[in-house]
């Protein structure tokens, strides 16, 4: 997507279906995830009890201060509106409208920052949000904030004036991103990178590179300044690991995508021998009538908790996508004087060489597997909803697990189970109840990690005002038992 999509009605095609898929997807993302309540989902059950409860920052998000700009982006309004109300559902509210709205916010942002021929950064960041995204969608994952930031960082970096103004626009932007998780240190490493193909005595790449250094030492004391606890330390570590693990690609709703794909490759290959006018159609048709079959046939896997995992796809696709967006925006001036003697040719081949109907197609595809695999979670998850909700207002009782009013969540079948996240659930039980009232406190005695220490819990159940008191006694209770 350069300049050529002005004048080559199939590039002009691809980038009206990129624009239209992306805003479409960032429209979806709010109204299933608002209408579905998937900012309770994983881990964003704790995230969303601690808004009820005020207290995001004492639960959890004094360790991890290197995401600061995700803490004040979504929880201090949310936590806001509960003091201003007294709702703690309206805080929730707000802090899945806030969550689930930010790639439509980082898209007009990119949008308004973009000055490129074509707002080629645009197309690309529409593309990135419907194609990528979906695939972590639901997961509270700060990795969705810093996808939303890096597009319109790459397009403020690239465009700002060279005024004090830009200078400062630049510095913000990169200070924000690398305040989103660590995993957008990466990010703006990449940024670097596409800037410096311009050259490194490029103005644009200087600015830049002066405010991630400064961006960086504020980072830097931030992370030394504010220390996470001891028992959750060694759990960050471990985590840290198992984001930049490749082995989190080895899940079936991706190798289905990458499946899919190449055999679109392998159909178009071969129907070319027989038709040119239609190839892609043909192929595109016969690779979801293939989809169909597997689906009806064959599939009874569920991409649940591998969302979480699948940050990884970020991680790595992101800056990929970045970097081409902006060699797509770079006037051939600018590509020759690269520092790299090869961009230029090999770019100028890419471009020539690269067919708008035949990614079109692939586009259609991958936005096809993501539409089946997010009906699929969205339905299990109100199918899970149901059973913890009953448990938690429910008679059974397992006292074994150290109170009376303590259930088990093996007693939901396994089936169900696969969206279950077992350090959470505890949380979940409370924010399904009618009034945030269970009748009994839904815990898997699988569970192996625990969010709240005792006096943290004990601190809440003193000040807190947005949660039942009945709610907070049996919390408090089940964090006192394991911490």
């Amino acid at each position: 997507m350069s300049a050529a999509d002005k004048i080559c009605p199939a590039w002009r095609g691809l980038y009206i279906l990129c624009v239209t898929a992306g805003i479409a997807a960032a429209i979806l993302y709010i109204a299933i995830g608002l209408s579905s309540g998937l900012q309770v989902f994983g881990d964003g059950s704790i995230f969303s009890y601690a808004v009820a409860a005020r207290d995001a920052w004492a639960f959890h998000w004094h360790n991890i201060p290197g995401r600061l700009f995700t803490y004040v982006f979504a929880y201090v309004p949310a936590e806001t509106a509960v003091t201003l109300t007294g709702n703690a559902r309206a805080g929730i509210f707000i802090y899945g409208l806030l969550f689930f709205s930010a790639p439509l916010l980082g898209l007009l942002l990119t949008l308004a920052a973009d000055r490129t021929t074509g707002r080629g950064i645009f197309g690309y960041a529409c593309l990135s949000t419907a194609c990528l995204l979906p695939l972590v969608f639901g997961a509270p994952t700060e990795m969705w904030t810093a996808h939303t930031l890096f597009w319109p960082v790459l397009a403020i970096c690239l465009c700002a004036p060279n005024r004090p103004r830009g200078a400062v626009a630049v510095f913000a932007g990169l200070l924000a991103l690398v305040f989103t998780h660590e995993g957008a240190i990466v990010f703006a490493a990449a940024i670097l990178f596409a800037l410096f193909l311009r050259g490194w005595r490029d103005r644009i790449f200087i600015r830049a590179t002066a405010a991630f250094i400064v961006a960086m030492m504020i980072w830097l004391v931030v992370r030394l300044t504010v220390r996470p606890d001891d028992y959750i330390a060694g759990v960050l570590a471990a985590a840290a690991f198992k984001f930049i693990d490749v082995k989190n690609l080895d899940q079936p709703a991706f190798l289905v995508l990458l499946a899919t794909l190449a055999g679109y490759g392998v159909a178009v290959a071969l129907l070319r021998l027989i038709d040119t006018e239609k190839t892609y159609i043909y192929a595109a048709l016969v690779c979801a009538a293939a989809l169909a079959i597997y689906w009806i046939a064959f599939d009874r896997t569920l991409l649940a908790e591998a969302r979480y995992d699948l940050r990884t796809v970020l991680l790595i696709a992101t800056p990929v996508l970045g970097v081409l967006a902006t060699v797509s925006a770079m006037p051939d001036e600018a590509r020759q004087k690269s520092p790299f003697p090869f961009l230029a040719p090999v770019a100028s081949a890419l471009e020539k060489n690269s067919n708008a109907s035949l990614i079109s197609g692939a586009i259609l595809l991958i936005l096809l597997v993501h539409v089946v695999e997010t009906a699929k979670f969205v339905r299990a998850w109100a199918d899970y909803k149901a059973a913890v909700r009953s448990l938690a207002n429910g008679a059974e009782a397992d006292p074994v697990l150290g109170d009376p009013q303590f259930v088990s969540a093996q007693r939901i079948g396994s089936s169900l189970n696969r969206l279950a996240w077992n350090s959470t659930t505890p949380y979940l039980s409370v924010l399904f109840a009618p009034d945030l009232k269970p009748g009994r406190l839904v815990v898997d005695p699988d569970a192996g990690y625990f969010w709240l220490s005792c006096a943290t819990a004990k601190a809440s159940e003193m000040t807190s005002t947005g949660i039942p008191q009945e709610a907070l006694r049996l919390v408090r209770t089940h964090a006192c038992l394991h911490r």
